[in-house]
């Protein structure tokens, strides 16, 4: 069977339809809350930021799946709505895929920015709106890219091939191991499970407080320890290849939100296309990350 978008979008919508309840009838709503849901992975998946942008695109090429969709279908306002149960679509599609049984965890963070000039900063802080996204964010160091941003940072514990298991949205002043430690208290798991992160997840404590968790903590070697760690480079590169196809592909750091409710969906839908392709990925036989095909 050909891989493609249409392929994708039908698959996620029949798993929603069937998921989620029956909505109340509302002459005035074009959309069903699966086609919404699905429209939130077409968005994703095509690397639309623009919500406007993406209506008029998605009218023109994915009209014959849609017809509901026109530019007053409230498609943004009925997203927003809809987070909590975009946010429970990664799970039932990433339960799919083999990585939601794997015993192998990736850890790791990446910076979520939402603004980059002093002058934004400053503007986002005298918004008008009640949940505006600079009533949370902060500022934080990111090592990988040696720069200050602003905004929050995104937490993972992701299968190794791909899967999203479970993830947060933190201030990016909140240590990683501390966060790690809460994300294992909430990952679904069958066992004990290994945990690979980085070097910033070293620590006597943290190893033993994961170990009481059932979590086994593994890690480079920091270079003031002395004896010789294990060669976890071809691994530690899984995790960096998936939030680069969250970021190329899905356009995570392009998100364009300005509340933090929308901030919510918008990475919710973006890691719910990426766990529904993995899923469908294992269903046609082809590699678990292939998403160009989806694209294109």
């Amino acid at each position: 069977m050909l891989a493609d978008l249409d392929l994708l979008l039908t698959a996620v919508f029949c798993t929603a339809d069937d998921l989620l309840p029956e909505s109340k009838k509302n002459a005035r709503r074009r959309l069903t809350d699966a086609e919404v849901v699905t429209l939130c992975v077409a968005q994703s998946i095509m690397g639309i930021s623009s919500d406007a942008r993406f209506v008029m695109v998605a009218a023109k090429r994915l009209g014959h799946l849609f017809p509901g969709l026109t530019k007053r279908s409230g498609f943004h306002k009925r997203r927003a709505r809809l987070t909590e149960t975009i946010e429970a679509m990664i799970a039932a599609f990433a339960s799919q895929s083999p990585g939601w049984h794997d015993d192998l965890l990736l850890a790791d963070s990446t910076p979520v920015e939402c603004a980059r000039s002093r002058e934004t900063v400053k503007r986002s802080g005298a918004s008008c709106l009640g949940d505006a996204i600079a009533n949370a964010a902060d500022y934080g160091y990111c090592a990988s890219h040696g720069r200050w941003f602003w905004g929050f940072r995104l937490h993972t514990l992701m299968a190794p091939d791909g899967t999203p298991r479970v993830m947060t949205l933190t201030s990016p002043k909140e240590g990683e191991r501390e966060v790690c430690l809460r994300l294992l208290e909430r990952v679904n798991r069958s066992g004990p499970v290994t945990v690979l992160g980085d070097k910033g997840y070293a620590g006597a404590d943290f190893e033993a407080d994961a170990a009481a968790l059932g979590a086994t903590v593994v890690r480079p070697r920091r270079k003031d320890e002395p004896e010789a760690g294990l060669h976890l480079a071809p691994l530690r590169q899984r995790i960096e290849s998936i939030y680069w196809s969250a970021k190329d592909i899905l356009a995570l750091e392009r998100h364009g939100a300005r509340t933090l409710r929308g901030l919510r969906a918008r990475i919710a839908s973006r890691f719910l296309a990426l766990a529904a392709a993995i899923s469908l990925n294992y269903e046609l036989g082809r590699n678990s990350r292939a998403l160009v095909d989806y694209v294109a």
